[in-house]
Parts: C-alpha cells; structure tokens; sequence
C-alpha cells in the first residue's frame, strides 16, 4: 500500500496542483449546452471528445493561472504551498501537453471547433493575467468559463445559435458571482499587494451584495435558455433548485463574519457544485422526456 501512494503521489500532487475537482463547475454546464444542442443523444464519440476538450483546456488554464501567479501565490498565506506540489519546468510541460491535446481534439470534431480552438484557450487563458491591469477581473473568469457551453453546442450542430450563447451569458454572471464570494478571502492580501478586482474595488460587504445580483441575472439567464432552447416543465422545475441553492450560497456568508473561511469554501464548493449538477440532470431529464 506505502508503494501503490507513493506512485500515486505526483498524480495527486497535479490534481491538486490544478484543483481539478473545480472541474464540477463548468463541466456540467459544457455537457447540458451538448444534451439540449443533441436532444439528449450526442453519441459517445461526441460525448468523448467534448469531456476530453473540457478537461485539457481547463487543465492548461489552471496551469497557466499558476505560472502566471508562481511569485503572487509564494507570498499568499491561502496559496503559499502551491509552488511545492510541482516545479516549474514540469507545470510549463503540462501546460504544452494540455493545450496540445485540446487543440488536437477539436480537430477531430468539426472544422469550426478546430478554427477556433486557439481562440478559445487565449480566452481562458488570459483571465489569469486581468488582476494586473483590471478591476473586472471576475467578469474575465466568467467570459472563460463561458466558452464551455458554445463549445459543446459547436461540437454538436457546427454552428453558432443563439440558445448557447444565452446560456453563457448566464454563466459568466453566475461564475463572476461565485468568483467574488471566493475572493472576499484574499481581499487583504490583493489590496496590500496592488492587486485589482472587484473585491478590491467594492470592499467586502459591497461585493457580497455584486454577487447577490450578479446571481439574479444568471438565473434570469438560465431561464431564458431554457425558452431559447425550447426546454419543457421538467428543465424549468429544476431552476426551483438553482434558486434555492443561490439562496443557500448567499446565505451563509451572510451574518458578523463574512470572511469565515469555512463558511466561504462551503458556500462557493457545496452550492455551486449543486447547481451544475441540477442543472445537467434537468436538461438531461427533459431530453429524454421529449425525445428519448
């Protein structure tokens, strides 16, 4: 067993290194865009290729998140042993890998997904550079979770509608909302370190109140996909869910102590999770209702 972690260790270290159990967040809403734009039967090779796409191109902006933040994050309490779980010449290698391989996956969906597959890893990319020059540094991260959901919808049709480009407005507000509670935790550190966000530039209570409304408009979003592409009683249903979980989320970073680490990373993993996951499962169910 000592010899079976002992191998396991550098997978768990990069697994780590790249959170990829933050994977839950735009997956679900890569795979709902893939079940609405297929009515329910993308085929295993679409489904294969569009997980293989999400999870390399998440993988190569996480890692260049890190590179790009290598000395921020070394003077981070939150984040100061990040830079011990992979050195750097093996980060820039698994950066080169990932980005290779999404770009070599979407050659073997469509020409339009192959066009613009370095388009999109810029976009992902690049919000990770934003902190230096911008305050809507939580808005850029929504834009790159966005492009999750007008992929797989590509991948499947080969064509620009307007069903998924709704459905990524509605993400980029409710990843900019989320975004802003998760950075309430570094409000200290970024200001004292010039950093810009919204956090920055709202203050703690200003963004918690940002991300309440930010998160009103992404629910009015997923609601307007859903008339967009033509979702029945059970998709619409399911949004009882996501409104309850928004409740939930804001509620508990409410109160005396808003910065609560705890209360923080259960409002931002717990709710936000539970979102993606109701929200997949209600377009898959509805799918199916109509067309299985």
């Amino acid at each position: 067993m000592t010899t079976l972690a002992a191998r396991l260790a550098p997978v768990s270290r990069t697994l780590t290194f790249i959170r990829f159990s933050h994977t839950v967040f735009a997956l679900p809403f890569a795979l709902g865009s893939m079940l609405a734009a297929s009515h329910g039967q993308p085929g295993w090779r679409i489904f294969g290729l569009v997980l293989l796409c999400m999870v390399s191109a998440r993988t190569a902006a996480m890692v260049f998140n890190r590179l790009a933040d290598w000395e921020i994050d070394k003077k981070n309490p939150r984040t100061a042993g990040r830079h011990r779980l992979m050195p750097r010449p093996a980060a820039v290698a698994l950066l080169i890998v990932s980005a290779g391989a999404f770009v070599a996956t979407t050659y073997f969906i469509n020409a339009l997904c192959f066009a613009l597959s370095p388009v999109a890893l810029l976009i992902v990319c690049f919000y990770s550079l934003t902190k230096r020059f911008t305050d809507y540094t939580q808005l850029f991260l929504g834009l790159a979770l966005a492009v999750s959901p007008v992929g797989a919808w590509l991948a499947v049709r080969g064509q620009f509608d307007w069903a998924p480009l709704v459905l990524a407005g509605a993400v980029l507000l409710w990843v900019a909302g989320f975004d802003l509670i998760y950075a309430t935790m570094d409000y200290d550190f970024d200001r004292a370190a010039g950093l810009r966000s919204l956090v920055v530039r709202c203050g703690v209570p200003g963004s918690l109140r940002l991300a309440q409304g930010l998160h009103a408009g992404a629910f009015v979003g997923l609601a307007a996909f859903g008339v967009a592409a033509a979702m029945g009683v059970i998709y619409f249903a399911g949004l009882a869910l996501v409104l309850g979980a928004f409740f939930y989320e804001h509620r508990s970073v409410a109160g005396p102590a808003p910065l609560d680490v705890g209360a923080v990373n259960k409002a931002f993993f717990n709710a936000n999770a539970f979102v993606g996951l109701v929200f997949v499962l209600a377009v898959l169910a509805d799918e199916l209702r109509r067309y299985g």
